[in-house]
């Protein structure tokens, strides 16, 4: 008796804590408020910070100034220009970007060569804004409470020592990380196109990350889709990101770019 009411009012409290993400429309569950997740990103962006304080760019080199620009046109057409948006490129030979939630925009030169242009560029940051946009780290705590309560029920009726963290990590958690990452494929990639770069750079970005990577774990053993995966996928969803980048502004748009990429052409090359 005490397991039904209890499920009732599980299954009460999820269906009153449904939302529909932007752009892609999927419902899900999330619990934490953005107030809640501003806190949690604060404490993050303060080690962050404090972690990488003598690598960070100042805000006058070329490199910032690039990512930068590029990402000013993807927040433009995210719905989120209230945000208090930062940018901090990270001089690192990590290959690797992320958006923490508030806005903060890290890049680290490592990754600088494989973008190779603005349109690559957007494809990074339309990707790492696109959790933003979808609210995919609070999303992530609030699955986290629920594999913790169907832990706990399931314990009453079978060996919790059946649910081992290696059944929930690899059938549970790392299918849903890869669901999110899918999905900020997607929004990232209609984000860059509304915001008039080339979505057909996108597949370019990641045959080059694909190259530079050269040995990635088992797709099943990873957060994110291996990189085949993203590049068969993005092909699906071309039409559609072309067809978002035609209905844009992109005539206007493109004189804007080219003298964006005329002033950086000579510095991306050799970075």
């Amino acid at each position: 008796m005490y397991t039904g009411g209890g499920g009732l009012l599980f299954a009460s409290y999820y269906v009153n804590h449904l939302e529909v993400v932007p752009i892609s429309n999927r419902r899900r569950f999330i619990d934490v408020t953005p107030k809640q997740e501003a806190r949690l990103a604060q404490q993050a962006y303060s080690e962050i910070m404090k972690r990488y304080r003598h690598k960070i760019l100042p805000s006058w080199d070329h490199r910032t100034r690039f990512v930068r620009s590029v990402a000013q046109q993807i927040i433009r057409v995210s719905g989120m220009e209230d945000l208090k948006w930062e940018v901090h490129v990270i001089d690192s030979p990590e290959k690797n970007a992320f958006v923490l939630p508030g806005g903060k925009i890290f890049v680290f030169t490592g990754i600088l060569p494989i973008v190779e242009n603005q349109h690559g560029l957007a494809a990074v940051l339309g990707h790492e804004i696109a959790h933003q946009v979808a609210r995919h780290s609070a999303e992530k705590l609030s699955f986290a409470k629920i594999i913790i309560i169907l832990q706990l029920f399931l314990s009453f009726f079978i060996d919790p020592g059946l649910l081992g963290n290696i059944f929930i990590e690899l059938g549970i958690m790392m299918p849903f990380s890869r669901k999110c990452e899918s999905e900020a494929d997607y929004i990232g990639l209609l984000l860059m196109a509304q915001a008039c770069y080339n979505p057909e750079e996108a597949i370019n970005m990641w045959k080059r990350m694909s190259k530079a990577e050269k040995v990635a774990p088992p797709q099943f053993l990873s957060t994110h889709p291996n990189h085949e995966a993203r590049i068969k996928k993005i092909n699906e969803w071309l039409p559609e990101a072309l067809q978002k980048r035609a209905e844009s502004d992109c005539v206007n748009q493109f004189a804007g770019f080219k003298s964006t990429t005329e002033h950086f052409r000579p510095l991306w090359v050799n970075w």
